[in-house]
């Protein structure tokens, strides 16, 4: 028998990534025209937030948000999120999150809808759909929730982020684990990079 060789074998090694992504304007690709109305969101974001749900104990928490882009028509979304006493100081590791922000496009122009996959290492996948309110003000509802077998159960959720003053400001209601909609979250980024 004839041992069958992988196209690739034998190939040159290939250096890193060659595409530049970049969480600030002033260096890196040029920012491509579709995002426009989600231009006040490229950067790095840090502040504090509240949580809360009736299934858990209330707390604080810090976050740090990241939008880059690489000059396509989409932006690279990460959240890393820690729990902290009231002093702010860091307790243990919570939540994170990275996905895209799309604009829907028609005729090649953005709309003011835009599209958000989120995904989470606790097993759940959310695709929201929404719109901008100028280019300050996204509102946002799941148009699906995926789950591997071992998340918690999660039905839906409403997000809205809006620029005010110069600081991102965002609030999530969730419905999960038996539980209608209703506030889970809320927080005060300011921009820290970008």
């Amino acid at each position: 028998m004839t041992e069958v060789q992988p196209p690739w074998a034998g190939l040159a090694q290939v250096g890193e990534y060659p595409y530049e992504e970049t969480h600030d304007l002033r260096v890196g690709p040029d920012l491509h025209p579709a995002l426009l109305g989600l231009l006040p969101l490229v950067g790095v974001w840090r502040g504090r937030g509240q949580g809360d749900y009736p299934t858990i104990e209330g707390f604080h928490y810090a976050q740090e948000i990241r939008f880059s882009h690489d000059g396509r028509p989409f932006l690279f979304y990460e959240s890393r999120a820690w729990v902290i006493d009231v002093d702010g100081n860091p307790i243990k590791p919570s939540n994170r999150e990275t996905g895209w922000w799309r604009p829907v496009l028609a005729d090649g122009k953005a709309t003011d809808e835009v599209e958000v996959l989120l995904n989470q290492p606790t097993g759940i996948m959310e695709l929201y759909i929404g719109q901008a309110k100028g280019t300050t003000q996204w509102q946002m509802a799941t148009d699906a929730v995926v789950r591997t077998s071992t998340a918690k159960e999660v039905r839906g959720g409403q997000r809205l982020y809006g620029i005010v003053d110069g600081a991102l400001l965002y609030a999530f209601d969730l419905a999960a684990v038996g539980e209608k909609l209703q506030p889970h979250l809320s927080a005060r980024l300011e921009r820290v990079g970008g």
